[in-house]
């Protein structure tokens, strides 16, 4: 069991920082910054899991029983993923060489799972005729929002392993992430199915006609707004 007395140490204010086993580097280290990708992804699931709990339900029943399921499915699967990326972590903080034996390491049990959820998601979605723009209610943007962070984190891995040999992440962590990010794309347009809140798809430049801007909004704007100074 972990036991934190005190959070402040002093031991970083030279610009480094401690591994899991002891060993000191900059804390401009690549694998720092792989650490912090996954710290922050795992932060955004927490706004998630806020924005989930805050759905509101409706006194007149209409809606709420999709709401509570909504909240069931996810704030469940939240759970378990924060602690996932948790572990995830302690893991990407260790020189791979160097793990200690009582750490438990994500595996492929871990990345089936999710593959098993997108199936079962997919089983209510309609497939996509366009791309869909990075928004949406509540959790649904933030959900977006942690898809982007969650390929950063997979850019960074990446990028660790061309620095410091193809063994520096562990394989399985690698495709944990990658269906990870795909999880979330799923997670976001199942719970737009559910709310009944509608995608905002991608429209390409050609099909979009001419670009008028918000000039002509603002100029009815002021119109009305001199309006009402003459009454």
């Amino acid at each position: 069991m972990v036991r934190i007395t005190r959070v402040y140490t002093g031991g970083g204010d030279d610009g480094s920082s401690s591994l899991v086993d002891g060993s000191r580097r900059s804390k401009s280290d690549q694998r720092f910054e792989v650490v912090g990708c996954c710290d922050e992804l795992n932060a955004v699931l927490g706004i998630v899991a806020m924005e989930i709990n805050r759905l509101p339900a409706h006194e007149d029943g209409g809606g709420s029983k999709a709401i509570e399921r909504v909240q069931l499915v996810i704030s469940s699967a939240l759970k378990r993923i924060q602690n996932e990326l948790f572990d995830l972590g302690g893991e990407l903080a260790c020189d791979p060489e160097k793990i200690p034996q009582y750490m438990v390491l994500i595996g492929q049990q871990q990345s089936d799972v999710l593959l098993e959820e997108m199936d079962a998601w997919l089983l209510d979605l309609e497939p996509l005729s366009s791309f869909i723009l990075p928004t949406g209610d509540g959790p649904v943007a933030a959900l977006h929002l942690a898809r982007t962070v969650t390929r950063r984190l997979e850019r960074e891995m990446v990028r660790l392993n061309d620095l410091e040999g193809e063994n520096a992440v562990s394989n399985i962590s690698l495709i944990y992430i990658n269906r990870f990010s795909d999880w979330l794309f799923i997670m976001s347009r199942w719970i737009s199915k559910m709310l009944v809140s509608e995608e905002t798809l991608w429209q390409p430049l050609g099909k979009r006609g001419a670009e008028s801007g918000i000039t002509d909004i603002l100029q009815k704007m002021r119109q009305t707004d001199s309006q009402y100074d003459d009454i």
